[in-house]
Protein backbone atom coordinates (compact mmCIF):
# COMPACT_ATOMS: atom_id res chain seq x y z
CA UNK A 1 0.00 0.00 0.00
CA UNK A 2 1.07 3.21 -1.18
CA UNK A 3 0.15 6.58 0.96
CA UNK A 4 -0.28 10.25 -0.96
CA UNK A 5 -0.02 12.87 1.39
CA UNK A 6 -1.50 16.25 -1.14
CA UNK A 7 -1.40 19.84 0.68
CA UNK A 8 -2.99 22.22 -1.08
CA UNK A 9 -1.63 25.84 -0.08
CA UNK A 10 -4.51 28.30 -0.29
CA UNK A 11 -4.98 31.77 -2.09
CA UNK A 12 -5.37 33.75 0.80
CA UNK A 13 -9.40 33.88 2.20
CA UNK A 14 -9.60 30.92 -0.65
CA UNK A 15 -9.82 27.98 1.24
CA UNK A 16 -13.70 27.88 2.73
CA UNK A 17 -14.44 27.44 -1.48
CA UNK A 18 -12.21 24.74 -1.55
CA UNK A 19 -13.61 22.81 0.82
CA UNK A 20 -16.66 23.71 -0.07
CA UNK A 21 -15.59 21.90 -3.73
CA UNK A 22 -14.53 19.10 -2.47
CA UNK A 23 -17.00 18.75 -0.13
CA UNK A 24 -19.75 18.87 -2.91
CA UNK A 25 -18.04 17.75 -6.11
CA UNK A 26 -14.67 16.55 -5.81
CA UNK A 27 -15.42 13.63 -3.75
CA UNK A 28 -17.77 12.34 -5.17
CA UNK A 29 -15.64 12.09 -8.24
CA UNK A 30 -12.83 10.80 -6.52
CA UNK A 31 -15.46 7.96 -5.43
CA UNK A 32 -16.42 7.41 -9.15
CA UNK A 33 -12.75 7.22 -9.90
CA UNK A 34 -11.66 4.66 -7.58
CA UNK A 35 -9.50 7.34 -5.43
CA UNK A 36 -9.36 6.25 -1.90
CA UNK A 37 -8.87 8.90 1.37
CA UNK A 38 -7.73 8.30 4.68
CA UNK A 39 -8.43 11.47 5.69
CA UNK A 40 -8.89 15.05 4.91
CA UNK A 41 -7.44 18.05 7.55
CA UNK A 42 -7.07 21.78 8.12
CA UNK A 43 -4.56 23.30 10.17
CA UNK A 44 -5.68 24.42 13.56
CA UNK A 45 -2.30 25.32 15.32
CA UNK A 46 1.09 25.65 13.17
CA UNK A 47 2.74 27.27 10.28
CA UNK A 48 -0.58 28.05 7.72
CA UNK A 49 -4.16 28.21 8.67
CA UNK A 50 -5.21 28.38 4.53
CA UNK A 51 -3.92 24.74 3.72
CA UNK A 52 -6.38 21.74 3.24
CA UNK A 53 -4.21 18.52 3.58
CA UNK A 54 -5.25 15.03 2.61
CA UNK A 55 -4.05 10.95 2.48
CA UNK A 56 -5.05 8.80 -0.15
CA UNK A 57 -4.66 5.38 -0.23
CA UNK A 58 -3.10 3.34 -3.38
CA UNK A 59 -2.65 -0.01 -4.26
CA UNK A 60 0.50 0.80 -6.57
CA UNK A 61 1.63 3.59 -8.68
CA UNK A 62 0.19 2.33 -11.72
CA UNK A 63 -3.25 2.24 -10.09
CA UNK A 64 -2.28 6.07 -9.30
CA UNK A 65 -1.63 7.21 -12.40
CA UNK A 66 -4.69 5.60 -13.86
CA UNK A 67 -7.33 6.56 -11.60
CA UNK A 68 -5.93 10.39 -11.01
CA UNK A 69 -5.90 10.48 -15.09
CA UNK A 70 -9.13 9.50 -15.39
CA UNK A 71 -10.51 12.29 -13.27
CA UNK A 72 -8.87 14.78 -14.22
CA UNK A 73 -10.18 14.43 -17.87
CA UNK A 74 -13.50 13.61 -16.69
CA UNK A 75 -15.83 16.45 -18.21
CA UNK A 76 -17.74 17.29 -14.78
CA UNK A 77 -14.36 17.88 -12.96
CA UNK A 78 -13.33 20.14 -15.36
CA UNK A 79 -16.36 21.95 -15.26
CA UNK A 80 -16.64 21.93 -11.29
CA UNK A 81 -13.41 23.23 -11.56
CA UNK A 82 -13.75 26.19 -13.52
CA UNK A 83 -16.93 27.63 -11.57
CA UNK A 84 -15.31 27.09 -8.53
CA UNK A 85 -12.31 29.45 -10.24
CA UNK A 86 -14.53 32.00 -11.68
CA UNK A 87 -13.82 34.46 -9.04
CA UNK A 88 -9.80 33.68 -9.41
CA UNK A 89 -7.83 30.23 -8.16
CA UNK A 90 -8.39 28.63 -4.80
CA UNK A 91 -4.87 27.39 -4.76
CA UNK A 92 -1.69 29.36 -5.00
CA UNK A 93 0.82 25.97 -4.39
CA UNK A 94 0.29 22.20 -4.12
CA UNK A 95 2.87 20.34 -1.92
CA UNK A 96 2.75 16.02 -2.75
CA UNK A 97 4.72 13.24 -1.51
CA UNK A 98 3.97 9.79 -2.25
CA UNK A 99 4.79 7.73 1.04
CA UNK A 100 5.58 3.90 1.99
CA UNK A 101 5.31 2.57 5.12
CA UNK A 102 7.59 1.18 7.94
CA UNK A 103 8.23 -1.89 9.07
CA UNK A 104 6.61 -0.94 12.53
CA UNK A 105 4.04 1.52 11.37
CA UNK A 106 0.33 1.12 11.87
CA UNK A 107 -0.27 1.68 8.75
CA UNK A 108 0.40 -1.22 6.20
Amino acid sequence: MLYELRTYHCVPGRLPALVKRFETTTMRLFEKHGIRQLGFWTVAIGESNQDLIYILQWESLAQREKCFAAFQSDPEWIEARRKSEADGPLVASIANSILTPTAFSAAK
